[in-house]
This record gives C-alpha cells, sequence and structure tokens, in this order.
C-alpha cells in the first residue's frame, strides 16, 4: 500500500487550515484537534464498512451494488445472524443513512444535526458490544462533544460549525480506504498535535515528541547493528530501546 506524497500531505495540511479558519475563536486547538480527528476517524470507518460490504456483492457478481444506496430497512433485512458475522469480520456496524457521505448530504438541512452525530456515535460504539472490538470502540468518539458551548451558544450555531466540520472533512483527498494504510490520518494526527501540543500543558503537549527528534533517536540506537527484532517505547517516544537480533 502506497504512503501518502508529499503532494497529499501538503493538500491534506492546507484542508485542515481551512477547517480551522472557519472555526477559528469557537474551538481551541486542543478541541479542534479531537474533533477534526473523529470526524476523519468516521469517515474512514464509514468507508471501509461500506467497502467491505461492496466487495462480498462485487465477488458474487453484483457488480453495480451500492451499499450507500439501500434503505436501513433492506440493509437490516439481512438478519441478525448475519448482521452478527459481519460485525465479528469487521468490528463494527453502520446502517446506510449512517454512513459519513450520506449524512454530509443532507448536513445542512438537518436541524438536529448534533442529535444525528450523537446517535450515530453511540450505535457505532453500541455494535461492538459483546464482541472481541468491544474495547477498541467503548468511548471512540468520547472526546467529539457535539452540544458543546464551544461549538455554538446554540443549537443552530453548533450545528452550523457542524457541517463546516463534516464538509471541510469530505473534501480532504485521502485516497480510497482500500488504496492506503491510514497515513493520511496519522498525518493529519501529527500535523494537528504540531500545531497544537505548545499551548496544550498537561493535556498533551508533553506527550508529543517531533517526528524529526523520533527519527533521530531511532538511528542512533540503530547505529552498527545491521538487523532488529525488537523495539521498546516507554509511554513516548522519548525513550527507545533497541534489541538487535
Amino acid at each position: 500500500m502506497a504512503e501518502i506524497t508529499m503532494q497529499q500531505r501538503d493538500e491534506l495540511h492546507r484542508a485542515i487550515w481551512a477547517i480551522a479558519d472557519d472555526l477559528r475563536g469557537s474551538v481551541d486547538g486542543w478541541d479542534f484537534k479531537n474533533y477534526v480527528l473523529g470526524t476523519m476517524f468516521y469517515r474512514y470507518l464509514s468507508e471501509r464498512f461500506s467497502a467491505f460490504i461492496e466487495k462480498t456483492e462485487h465477488d458474487a457478481g453484483n457488480l453495480d451494488f451500492r451499499y450507500s444506496s439501500l434503505s436501513d430497512e433492506d440493509a437490516l433485512s439481512i438478519g441478525e445472524e448475519e448482521i452478527a458475522d459481519i460485525i465479528k469480520t469487521i468490528g463494527f456496524f453502520l446502517k446506510p443513512s449512517e454512513l459519513f457521505y450520506n449524512v454530509c448530504k443532507r448536513a445542512d438541512k438537518d436541524p438536529n444535526l448534533n442529535e444525528t452525530l450523537e446517535k450515530i456515535f453511540r450505535d457505532i460504539e453500541a455494535s461492538s458490544k459483546g464482541t472481541d472490538s468491544e474495547d477498541c470502540f467503548d468511548g471512540l468518539f468520547a472526546d467529539f462533544d457535539v452540544n458543546s458551548n464551544r461549538l455554538g451558544a446554540s443549537v443552530v450555531k453548533r450545528n452550523e460549525r457542524l457541517v463546516k466540520l463534516l464538509w471541510g472533512v469530505r473534501d480532504m483527498k485521502l485516497g480510497a480506504v482500500n488504496g492506503h494504510d491510514i497515513d493520511a490520518f496519522g498525518d493529519a494526527y501529527e500535523y494537528l498535535m504540531t500545531m497544537y501540543a505548545s499551548g496544550a500543558g498537561k493535556s498533551g503537549g508533553e506527550f508529543y515528541t517531533p517526528q524529526d527528534v523520533s527519527e533521530l533517536l531511532t538511528r542512533l540506537g540503530t547505529v552498527g547493528k545491521t538487523q532488529v527484532n525488537k523495539v521498546y517505547e516507554n509511554c513516548t517516544t522519548s525513550l527507545i530501546r533497541i534489541q538487535a537480533a
């Protein structure tokens, strides 16, 4: 799988700045990071789930099948056992109406957008309950407070900013979900940390080590070694122990 290119990285950074400009003055840096990453991950989960369902149908010869075009009733009509098998394989379940792009299409016309997103996030987490993936999804969107006054003093204002957030992430050129290994998301996280870690205090500033420092430590730790089989990272990239094979 290809790594994110410099051009893609620059476009991604510009897109993040554009969202920051839209939300400037309402959401501080550290909270902004949580909203952007939460929205990006929601998009990723939606794309991953759709791709998984569609591949099964396409492999069976149904090449025109698009999961996003189904009604929720049709998607759920496969039965609880089949849905349980899907969750066991991919870790969660999303109804077509809950998919990121479908929510984006009607976002500016949804007077209850904050409640819509809150329910979708709860449904994603709830779908994994009692499965091997429960720990991965429990509290996944806990930092994405759709009802926070930081987004706006009224529901209308909060929803206006949520629309800008959704559309901003929608327009990010992240590539097809099967065409990358989520490098773009990792790069976005690092870029947001770079933007805001210095002012984050104990919330995160001291837990962030710039990539260049981590790379230097790794290079120093591997001097004279021709093969490495273990890397120990003690909570942060500030301490790295490397054991030769």
